[in-house]
């Protein structure tokens, strides 16, 4: 029986489809964490999601023989057209069942819809923004995906190349061991700690709207020549620090300030994929209750460094060299005080080699990777 695509549009019951297809397609895979529905939702709602002030999309579900058997999203960003110029546009929530066919028909009608609108290259997987999740799992099947992290069978890669898409980044994740600090780090560390215009602090979850500004400052001036950048827009940073508020854990949080003046943050978040794996996407008065207490009492046991950044004008000065070494130990050990056992530095791009060198130096391995796939639209 041929595979039939269906546009999401206003209709209610395609929606659910779309949430819940991932139950069939993961079943028998114990690494796999559902997303919570409420977030996928809210980020598909083109009236809820800042994303949307910038950018257009659609999604899809396919069906077989009657059953949901994979879903797509097609989306066009226009602050990345402004910024590279490029005619790119990107897919994302690419999940399905092994079956070529269902892979390449939501493929072709993801890329139908972006070649309508002008696009020369689909690209992706992004879901919906570099921003956000990115990438198909290539190696690292045998771990459960961190916070904001997608999670894919070994099949799906090979699924996208069959279709035609060809790599064109790899991303790495990077697991480390909470309490040990190399010795190199370490003295970098107390090299920083050794300088009088050094400040410290935690993120004030008080004013949360205010630091995110800062955060963010820092962020898109350390990032700004990194592949595939785009500066989050205000609404986006208004709706990511209400987002945060439930969940932000001060003590895996600095910024720090030389003579006063903000210039390196670290950004670590709680693993919620890891206190949210038995909810099956639901968020009802049971599970929020679980939630918060899994979170503030029990307490994570892993967790992401989600934003590492220096301003570059900070990182020309040779005595300031340390300040990604220190920013380390000072998050390992507020982690390992909250007993928290490892945690994951991701993402990184495969080309950047001076970031990865550092990882590697402060006791980092590489244990997942994550690939872009483009393919032209002519």
């Amino acid at each position: 029986m041929p595979v039939e695509i269906l546009e999401l549009g206003a209709d209610k019951k395609r929606l659910r489809d779309f949430l819940d297809v991932v139950d069939g397609i993961y079943a028998g895979d114990p690494h796999y964490v559902r997303p919570l529905d409420k977030e996928i939702s809210d980020k598909l709602n083109v009236k809820q999601n800042p994303f949307f002030d910038h950018a257009e999309g659609t999604a899809w579900v396919a069906y077989k023989n009657g059953a949901a058997v994979g879903r797509i999203t097609a989306q066009i960003d226009h602050e990345h057209l402004k910024r590279y110029g490029d005619s790119a546009g990107f897919f994302g929530y690419l999940d399905t069942v092994e079956d070529a066919e269902v892979s390449a028909a939501l493929l072709a009608e993801a890329a139908r819809w972006l070649q309508a609108r002008g696009m020369n290259k689909m690209r992706g997987p992004y879901s919906l923004s570099i921003n956000e999740e990115l990438g198909c799992l290539v190696d690292g099947f045998d771990h459960p995906p961190m916070v904001m992290m997608p999670h894919h069978w070994p099949y799906q890669a090979r699924l996208i190349e069959q279709a035609g898409l060809v790599k064109l980044k790899d991303f790495y994740a990077w697991k480390y061991v909470v309490g040990e600090v190399p010795i190199r780090a370490q003295r970098a560390h107390d090299e920083i700690a050794g300088l009088p215009e050094v400040s410290t602090r935690q993120i004030n979850p008080n004013d949360v709207g205010t630091e995110l500004e800062i955060v963010m400052d820092i962020f898109n001036d350390a990032w700004s020549d990194n592949w595939g950048f785009v500066p989050a827009t205000k609404n986006e940073l208004e709706k990511a620090a209400k987002d945060l508020k439930l969940v932000l854990l001060p003590e895996i949080t600095r910024i720090v300030s030389i003579e006063g003046e903000p210039a390196a943050v670290a950004m670590g978040l709680p693993n919620l994929n890891e206190l949210i794996h038995d909810f099956r996407g639901r968020l009802g008065i049971p599970e929020i209750a679980k939630l918060l207490y899994r979170l503030k009492v029990r307490g994570p046991r892993s967790g992401r460094m989600y934003i590492l950044g220096i301003k570059k004008k900070f990182r020309a000065i040779r005595k300031y060299a340390g300040l990604s070494a220190y920013l380390f130990v000072q998050m390992n050990r507020s982690a390992h005080l909250m007993g928290m056992m490892d945690g994951e530095l991701s993402w990184t791009v495969e080309d950047n080699a001076p970031i990865n060198v550092a990882i590697k130096l402060m006791g980092g391995r590489v244990y997942k990777t994550y690939r872009v796939f483009e393919r032209a639209l002519a």
